[in-house]
């Protein structure tokens, strides 16, 4: 191993990309939610207010996870406290 900070950087990004991948995959899940929701709605009419409501729940939480996904995806790219440590003890 030839440069060490190298080294952790590249693990840092692979790491970003990985939390990255939390939002492709929360767009999905967004998409999964509503499809389910808008099918139970026109099967069962008279339930579409509390099909609704679970539904903007769920999409709210589902949305959470995407957010926090993208924020550790910008703290590792950005301000990683891994590449501080590093240099700090170099």
């Amino acid at each position: 191993m030839q440069d060490p900070l190298a080294f952790v950087i590249a693990i840092a990004q692979l790491s970003a990309a990985i939390a990255l991948m939390v939002g492709v995959l929360t767009c999905l899940g967004q998409g999964r939610i509503a499809a389910t929701a808008i099918e139970a709605m026109a099967r069962q009419p008279e339930s579409s207010g509390t099909v609704r409501g679970t539904m903007i729940v769920g999409l709210a939480m589902s949305e959470t996870a995407g957010i926090y996904g993208l924020f550790i995806s910008i703290v590792l790219l950005f301000a990683n406290p891994l590449v501080a440590l590093f240099l700090a003890n170099m």
